[in-house]
């Protein structure tokens, strides 16, 4: 009977375990999905029945809601995404509207280079470059007229991005040619574009 105690006490564990390691990818892929994923792709890609994926994601809305995060996960248009909480809305607000007096960050600078050497460019690859989210700084660079769409990517229907003409003059070039070459600043790699494609695929 101790055995079989002990058994059972061992397989609740590795169940709570595979339910953790489930939200915790959930919440690693919609970090930077840049348009709501729905519970279908999401199983594609975590390779877990979508019932189950279904109910962590209603879990996970739960849980965030009752700690009264400054987050909401939300299914919007037939699929899942992060969004900021509607009552943070005013700060939200005036955080992007002070934006554009402030300077901008180190991330915003680091957003604003990939862009700038490897446009056009989805907001996910950024995101995969950088290995972060880069949806609020995204919106702070079209904000401030640095940063703007440009059409949309025929293999999964993003968003494309480019600098701007303001850009540009900000800098003081007449095009993206005329930036400085970034091989000097970079480690001695062969292959360096296929690595970074890999980053992004």
């Amino acid at each position: 009977m101790r055995r079989m105690a002990l058994l059972g006490q061992r397989m609740r564990k590795k169940v709570a375990m595979n339910n953790r390691e489930l939200e915790r990818s959930i919440e690693a892929i919609l970090m930077v999905v840049e348009e709501p994923l729905s519970e279908v792709v999401l199983a594609q890609i975590i390779e877990r029945p979508t019932d189950e994926v279904l109910a962590a994601l209603a879990k996970l809305s739960e849980e965030y809601e009752g700690q009264e995060r400054g987050f909401t996960l939300k299914q919007v248009s037939g699929g899942w995404r992060f969004y900021s909480h509607p009552d943070l809305s005013p700060l939200v607000e005036k955080f992007v509207v002070d934006g554009q007096q402030a300077k901008l960050t180190q991330a915003a600078l680091e957003t604003l280079a990939v862009i700038a050497y490897r446009q056009p460019i989805s907001r996910a690859r950024v995101s995969a470059i950088r290995g972060v989210n880069v949806e609020a700084v995204m919106k702070t660079l079209v904000n401030r007229g640095l940063v703007e769409e440009c059409g949309i990517e025929h293999e999964t229907g993003a968003l494309l991005y480019r600098t701007t003409n303001y850009f540009l003059e900000r800098i003081g070039v007449n095009s993206v040619s005329d930036l400085p070459a970034l091989a000097p600043f970079l480690p001695d790699i062969d292959g360096l574009d296929e690595i970074i494609a890999s980053l992004t695929e």
